[in-house]
């Protein structure tokens, strides 16, 4: 993004929920490098879903984008954090 980062993993899961007509996209980053890589891992979630919609706009332009969050990050300059409403 805006330095260069040592990305050693990247992972994109997409899990179709057909009664809900939703897509739950999740993505995990990793990089032995000092600095998070957060970032890239929620640009990967919004692209993933920005293609989606761009895929899918000519049958559904009512879709909806929403909830983009991080759930768990470990390492680089501000430590550790887990998003209380989620287990893994």
């Amino acid at each position: 993004m805006c330095h260069n980062i040592f990305i050693t993993g990247a992972d994109i899961v997409f899990e179709i929920d057909s009664n809900n007509n939703t897509i739950h996209i999740e993505s995990t980053v990793t990089t032995t490098g000092k600095t998070g890589v957060e970032m890239e891992a929620l640009s990967a979630v919004t692209i993933a879903a920005l293609t989606i919609y761009d895929m899918c706009k000519a049958i559904d332009k009512d879709m909806v984008i929403e909830n983009i969050m991080l759930i768990k990050k470990t390492g680089g300059k501000s430590g550790e954090y887990s998003r209380c409403e989620h287990t893994e």
